[in-house]
């Protein structure tokens, strides 16, 4: 019977041996079944994950576009309205003086096209500029083109004629060392000058011939439509008057 023990003994080890060698492969590695259901965790992980930082970066994209146009139509308003308050006044020729001397224009307005002669600077002698504004008919953007300085009047007449060339070209450009700017895009837009205590249009009988005697209106009235599709649309409304009408500084 002691032999029997014995075996019986030996085999019991043996197979708690085994057991520990099993237990110990299984602890070393994983199946098949478990590497693939932990890959399609990280696959979902993963594409969760893109789309979180794909909907961040479309998001700051767009907060980008709608800051960069509204402070480009910020801009834009700002530029107009220092272009009216830099605007020449020209002396009023009297007698012969106003037969001889050519025509001479501070702003103009033909129904598509603005033009203004306007002070380069506040710095005495710093010259001219002729600036103009327009929308393109072909796609609705509202342009401002600037001249050279210019320091003759016969430089002026030729910028005051290239910026009519400008507003007429079905693609405006700037050319001879001009300067075009784009500001927004728009559906339509109209002026209104203010005189004799009433709004008109500039290009009415009595705003014409006010225009002719080259006298200047004491408000100008800004009227935009924008183009839907950008960050701001819809009317928008400027008001510029001059510094010195009703008595002010």
């Amino acid at each position: 019977m002691k032999p029997f023990h014995l075996v019986a003994g030996v085999h019991a080890s043996s197979k708690a041996t085994f057991s520990v060698a099993i237990s110990r492969r299984r602890k070393a590695g994983f199946t098949l079944i478990e590497v693939l259901v932990a890959l399609s965790l990280l696959a979902v992980m993963a594409v969760l994950s893109w789309r979180g930082i794909d909907g961040i970066t479309r998001a700051q994209a767009a907060t980008q576009r709608y800051t960069d146009e509204v402070l480009t139509l910020q801009a834009g308003l700002g530029q107009w309205r220092a272009d009216l308050d830099a605007m020449m006044v020209w002396p009023t020729p009297a007698g012969a003086d106003a037969a001889r001397l050519p025509p001479q224009h501070s702003l103009v307005w033909n129904g598509s096209l603005l033009r203004i002669t306007r002070q380069d600077s506040g710095e005495p002698g710093a010259g001219l500029r002729v600036v103009a504004w327009a929308r393109r008919e072909v796609d609705g953007r509202w342009l401002r083109w600037q001249s050279q300085p210019v320091r003759s009047h016969a430089a002026w007449d030729a910028a005051w004629q290239a910026a009519e060339g400008w507003g007429r070209a079905p693609v405006p450009v700037a050319v001879g060392g001009a300067q075009a700017v784009e500001v927004a895009t728009l559906q339509d837009w109209q002026l209104f000058y203010y005189r004799n205590n009433a709004w008109s249009h500039p290009l009415s009988s009595a705003a014409e011939g006010a225009q002719n005697t080259q006298a200047l209106p004491d408000a100008v009235r800004l009227n935009l439509t924008l183009a839907p599709g950008q960050s701001l649309s819809g009317p928008v409304v400027l008001d510029w008057v001059q510094p010195g009408y009703g008595g002010g500084t």
